[in-house]
């Protein structure tokens, strides 16, 4: 579908003269970077327009790119205490000068989708979620862990900034959202229709490994609103063997509840994890996430999820199939689901085949396909 990007290519029919791409800020590498690795993989020649770069802390294919900030990046302090200076990045994306390019896809979870093409040019925004702290203050505060400042004053500036957020959303072509979950949330509250594109899984890494141990398994950060608390507590209830690999500012008091049958494993390489996954007796997924890559993960393993019945997991994990749902963030609706997990002939197979569907190929075709979109009246 695509041929070379920048300079002049062809999108299915369509000539391109000149694509942008756009990240709402680069001082870390999470899922929003590994979504971003994608699009630098398929668009080699775009420029990348972003409010500030720390190249340290940043995947390291950026190095190079042809990487564009704006005068945030001379701002003091704002690698490390970027939520300090959210009143201004709508400023530094609305001073982007994008004239020459017809076609910009955004990948945004923060304000970058408030760049403002020009004339003629079509925007995608790839939509990891609508800002979060705008739109759910207290969900993004449990997640960040803000400082006391941060939290004090950033309350005083949701009116103004939530204003400007739907506005920008308007300037937006077409959208795409990663889950059904954050579909609802761009109708909600930007009132536009979206196009579904899960985003991609590195599923070649992972494949089913003989038979399974018996230990349940947990991937994850270790910070409050991933749950992990309540995985304990069921596993203790069950004297089930419970793995949790990954670390976090919520350890110690996770260690403090834990029993003797839960097993601290810490930070897991990439070469250990995916033996990890597909020994395990079943991967729990308690918290709940716009999409959720570790239980496509474990799927591609050949593993069953047990998740909490909502965001991404909705999506991701077929109840009784390639898995099995909880729909109360309960100990006693966990601990249930864990039992069932032993009343039912989970098939690797699969289970594998069902993780395929969110794999890397997959996401590039759709991404492709979605940006050949017709606009209405075109």
């Amino acid at each position: 579908m695509g041929v070379r990007w920048g300079g002049i290519s062809v999108l299915g029919d369509r000539p391109i003269l000149k694509l942008a791409l756009v990240h709402d800020w680069l001082n870390q590498i999470g899922g929003a970077e590994n979504v971003l690795s994608e699009f630098l993989h398929l668009f080699p020649d775009a420029p990348l327009y972003t409010a500030m770069y720390w190249p340290e802390k940043s995947p390291p294919a950026l190095r190079r790119r042809d990487v564009r900030t704006s005068f945030m990046n001379r701002l003091p302090g704002v690698m490390t205490h970027h939520q300090l200076y959210f009143p201004i990045y709508p400023l530094a994306f609305e001073q982007f000068d994008l004239r020459g390019y017809d076609t910009i896809l955004s990948n945004k979870s923060g304000f970058c989708h408030g760049i403002v093409p020009p004339p003629g040019a079509r925007h995608f925004c790839y939509c990891l979620t609508p800002t979060r702290y705008l739109w759910n203050y207290h969900d993004y505060v449990q997640r960040e862990g803000i400082g006391t400042l941060a939290h004090r004053l950033l309350p005083l500036i949701l009116p103004g900034l939530r204003s400007w957020d739907f506005a920008a959303a308007q300037r937006v072509t077409h959208f795409a959202a990663i889950s059904r979950a954050v579909q609802q949330r761009i109708k909600q509250y930007y009132r536009r229709d979206s196009t579904i594109i899960y985003p991609p899984v590195n599923t070649e890494r992972f494949v089913p490994e003989g038979s399974p141990e018996d230990y349940f398994l947990v991937v994850s950060r270790l910070i409050p609103y991933k749950r992990i608390d309540l995985a304990i507590a069921a596993c203790k209830r069950l004297r089930a063997p419970l793995w949790i690999a990954g670390d976090g500012r919520d350890r110690p008091r996770l260690e403090k509840m834990a029993g003797d049958t839960v097993r601290f494993l810490g930070r897991v390489s990439d070469d250990d994890l995916p033996a990890l996954y597909a020994h395990c007796r079943a991967f729990i997924f308690p918290g709940e996430e716009d999409f959720g890559i570790s239980p496509v993960e474990a799927q591609a393993a050949g593993r069953p999820v047990v998740a909490y019945a909502a965001g991404g997991a909705l999506d991701t994990v077929q109840d009784g199939q390639t898995g099995v749902l909880f729909h109360s963030q309960t100990t006693d609706s966990l601990a249930e689901a864990l039992r069932k997990i032993d009343d039912i002939s989970f098939d690797s197979a699969s289970i594998r085949d069902h993780a395929g569907q969110f794999d890397r190929e997959t996401f590039h075709r759709r991404l492709l396909a979605w940006l050949e979109t017709k606009d209405e009246g075109m």
